[in-house]
């Protein structure tokens, strides 16, 4: 196979799965983060304690995660084509990719969150904060450079599921490598398709760590004093927060 006949089926495979990691990494972390944060909340000790809840969601997140990616596209065609309307290609493949993301951010998530210095909480918890202040201004802003890995890191891992998606006609690159690389014994293409799948992740996790180093610094520099503003300057809680601080 020549170079002007792999373009534009490399092409198109680009597409569907930039379209298919785009979607599914959106709704992982929209859908992970709560989850996420709601663990440490409800954990034992936490601002939101309830170890009924905090079992349940853990375990949730656990089978979930336990799930070999292949078994749950299968598990979820009847979910899939509720949805979509059809099991097969890259709107398809979005289904099981988001869901299979969510709980994997989830624990990337709860790692993040509990790094963060609970001497913060307590000094917003002196001024009188609820757990959203908390939540919003002191544990996602410190936790930030951390999430911007996690995040970069499930990317990647929708890229690795994504392929594998490609295996019952999901689309994009994996199912590229597989209709010709394999089947029809296209080496080549194969051997391109790997090539393109490293230089993307490679380029991926650069730009992730860049990003959280350049988190991490600024944050560094800032200190928590800045971020822990929650009232007025001159009351009595800021003088409070100073001598935290």
């Amino acid at each position: 196979m020549t170079w002007s006949e792999m373009q534009p089926l490399l092409e198109q495979a680009c597409l569907e799965t930039l379209v298919m990691v785009g979607w599914s990494t959106l709704i992982a972390v929209l859908g992970g983060l709560p989850v996420g944060i709601l663990l440490v909340l409800t954990d034992r000790g936490g601002l939101l304690q309830n170890a009924v809840l905090n079992k349940v969601l853990g375990q949730v997140v656990n089978i979930a995660r336990s799930m070999p990616f292949i078994i749950l596209m299968v598990a979820l065609m009847t979910f899939t084509r509720w949805v979509t309307g059809t099991t097969i290609g890259s709107e398809a493949a979005i289904v099981p990719l988001a869901i299979g993301g969510i709980p994997f951010y989830a624990r990337l998530v709860e790692t993040a969150v509990r790094e963060v210095d609970h001497g913060l909480v307590e000094a917003v918890q002196a001024m009188g904060g609820n757990a959203w202040t908390i939540v919003r201004k002191v544990l996602v802003p410190e936790a930030l450079p951390s999430l911007i890995s996690g995040t970069t890191t499930t990317v990647i891992a929708l890229i690795g599921y994504s392929a594998m998606a490609g295996t019952v006609g999901g689309g994009g690159l994996g199912d590229l490598a597989v209709r010709y690389g394999y089947q029809r014994f296209e080496s080549g293409l194969m051997w391109v398709t790997v090539a393109i799948l490293a230089v993307v992740i490679s380029l991926i996790q650069f730009a992730g760590d860049y990003a959280a180093r350049a988190l991490h610094r600024r944050g560094a520099r800032s200190g928590p004093a800045p971020r822990l503003r929650l009232l007025k300057a001159g009351g009595p809680a800021a003088a409070d927060v100073g001598k935290v601080a």
